[in-house]
């Protein structure tokens, strides 16, 4: 008796590795505009225009901010012209500004001069610390929702100011994870979660980014976008860490959605014992 030889097996394939959600399946939505990225960036500190618009276009922001007192958007050359030729959406800001009065000055020269109603709102207490100044900044808010403005503000860790701007028709809410430019990360996680759970608009981490790390940790408490720029734009590569802020981003907001594990005070075995 003759046998025929045994046909090996076919190796199983190997599964397709699951890839990052897409972000055009996830978008973000604020005030009825949808975006596909949720890194968005500002401008401050680029070493150079050139350097500035390849860390744009690499990190995939569709939404930039630029402070109106320090860019004038007639000028040839600016940062205007770099986000125009991109596609990228201006998101004018009202850095400089101490008082309520001041912002919504700055606020109206914006629509006058780029025709749109999006403004982000920064109202600080001090140039040390750049921290917000909560009552000018509530009371800029409501002012400028009563008048049309699509309000980003930029607030503390607070989640109580933040409800309340939230209540007074904000779009979204911009809590910093540690003073403008500091680089200090997310100092207080915990705050951050409370106005996450409790949003009902956007939560954006604004300020205090320094690396990547940062940056996916924010998405991990369930924040909806990161906003940063001196993180990239003061980085010894510019370009390199934009790249790296992009990833994270996305990493993170897939972390979030997929659960991550109960933190426990002990160790618990990763297989159940066998009898």
């Amino acid at each position: 008796m003759t046998y025929a030889p045994e046909t090996p097996a076919a190796p199983a394939s190997p599964a397709a590795a699951p890839a990052l959600p897409d972000p055009a399946a996830d978008p973000l939505v604020i005030a009825g505009r949808t975006f596909t990225s949720r890194l968005i960036t500002g401008t401050g500190g680029a070493p150079s225009l050139r350097v500035l618009e390849d860390a744009l276009v690499t990190s995939g922001t569709e939404l930039t901010t630029v402070a109106l007192r320090r860019v004038a958007p007639d000028t040839e050359g600016s940062v205007w012209e770099v986000l125009r030729r991109n596609g990228i959406s201006p998101l004018p800001n009202t850095a400089g500004c101490f008082t309520a009065g001041d912002a919504l000055r700055t606020a109206r020269l914006a629509r006058e001069a780029l025709e749109t109603d999006w403004i982000k709102l920064e109202v600080v207490a001090d140039d040390r610390t750049l921290l917000p100044d909560p009552v000018e900044l509530l009371d800029a808010a409501e002012r400028l929702v009563d008048e049309g403005f699509t309000v980003l503000p930029y607030t503390n860790d607070d989640p109580v100011l933040a409800r309340r701007l939230e209540q007074v028709g904000c779009a979204a809410v911009m809590p910093l994870g540690a003073p403008i430019g500091s680089g200090l990360g997310i100092r207080n996680p915990h705050n951050i979660e409370l106005i996450v759970e409790q949003a009902g608009v956007p939560v954006i981490i604004d300020a205090g980014i320094g690396t990547a790390s940062e940056a996916a940790l924010a998405m991990e408490l369930g924040c909806d976008a990161v906003m940063l720029a001196t993180a990239v734009t003061r980085a010894k590569d510019p370009v390199l860490m934009a790249a790296a802020m992009r990833d994270a981003v996305a990493a993170g907001r897939a972390a979030h959605r997929a659960g991550r594990i109960p933190v426990r005070r002990y160790a618990q075995a990763s297989s159940p014992a066998v009898d």
